[in-house]
């Protein structure tokens, strides 16, 4: 029996762009190029004639922006769509809206006329199209909406619980929307996080400042030696691994670029495991959407050693495969949706401090 196909229309103004993109998806067994298009206004009939599977959309085009014609498409024809970005700060900004408007994912444009480059590519546009395909379109909940849902959430108001806990974040494909919803929904009180998410150096750093316009939290990239702070959230940074460590009494980031591990820099796996071994019990763990395993041994070895931790529901979740595979291991104290993932996270802080206070 023929495998069906996924079916994809490429967006872009470059001619160029458009026939590498168009070389690299058919030369894989799994999908084909159905159509192009050089502007959003051509590929509006091209949706109507062909009902792609999964469009990719350049950001900068004429006649309308990429970003206007996506969040148009994700009113009126849901689909799922990965954006096709310059590495710039621009780009990454841009990025980054179009993830917030529903786009599944995102890729830097290839370097054109380096061999090399353009199949480690051709790997990677493969591996963000069938991730897309198999995603899932989720009601928008935007930034504005989750705010005014949070705003009165009161803080901890418990010195001890905001030194002595962590919360680890680990996140991949849907990720940058479901840890913007969850940081937003915390107390500025909140205990130190730390974030790996499956990002590209070049994008981490405007993630970043994104969430710290958003948060009553301070949001920023890691940085190799600083110490955790109450109220902080530290993001590892792209192409960089982020490991917890203790120094006396206070916790610190470490970030280095030790190999891949998962195919991935940073790794979840990396951020829970140096949790369970410095942080033990005093730390929270939270798994959100994203494709493959990385973080789901990682999350076990955290609550063997103490932890408290949660798992994104598959319902609300853009790819369910992290998730899933940390329930399959016995790693989750609890499976939760995204939009109740902060009450939980606050309710076991809470029950914590009382706990201590008792004492």
């Amino acid at each position: 029996m023929s495998m069906k196909k996924i079916r994809v229309l490429c967006v872009d103004d470059s001619a160029l762009i458009r026939s590498v993109m168009t070389e690299i998806i058919n030369s894989q067994p799994d999908m084909i190029v159905v159509a192009t298009a050089s502007d959003p206004l051509v590929a509006r009939d091209l949706v109507k004639q062909h009902n792609p599977d999964v469009m990719t959309l350049d950001v900068e085009m004429p006649r309308m922006d990429g970003l206007e014609f996506l969040e148009k498409l994700m009113r009126l024809r849901p689909m799922p769509v990965v954006m096709v970005s310059s590495l710039t700060e621009r780009g990454s900004d841009a990025a980054l809206r179009a993830l917030e408007l529903g786009a599944i994912d995102f890729v830097t444009k290839p370097r054109l006329g380096i061999r090399d480059s353009l199949l480690a590519y051709s790997d990677l546009i493969a591996a963000k199209i069938r991730v897309a395909a198999a995603a899932r379109i989720l009601p928008k909940r935007t930034p504005a909406a989750t705010q005014l849902i949070t705003a009165e959430a009161p803080p901890l108001r418990n010195p001890l619980l905001s030194t002595e806990k962590l919360i680890m974040i680990g996140a991949s494909t849907g990720g940058t929307e479901a840890i913007r919803e969850l940081l937003q929904s915390l107390p500025p009180d909140s205990p130190g996080i730390m974030i790996a998410q499956h990002m590209p150096a070049g994008f981490t750093r405007s993630f970043a400042q994104r969430l710290h316009g958003l948060c009553r939290i301070a949001v920023s990239e890691a940085v190799h030696g600083e110490r955790i702070l109450p109220g902080h959230a530290y993001i590892a940074p792209g192409g960089f691994h982020l490991l917890l460590t203790r120094s006396g009494a206070n916790y610190v980031a470490v970030v280095n670029q030790a190999p891949p591990v998962n195919r991935h820099r940073p790794s979840i796996d990396v951020l829970f495991d140096s949790a369970a071994e410095h942080a033990g019990k005093n730390a929270i763990g939270v798994i959100l959407t994203g494709m493959g395993r990385d973080g789901a041994e990682g999350l076990l070895r955290m609550r063997q050693a103490g932890a408290y931790t949660l798992a994104q529901d598959e319902a609300s979740c853009v790819v369910f495969g992290m998730p899933r595979e940390a329930i399959a291991l016995g790693a989750a104290s609890e499976v939760v949706a995204i939009q109740d993932m902060s009450q939980r996270v606050v309710a076991h802080l809470r029950s914590f401090g009382e706990r201590v206070n008792r004492v």
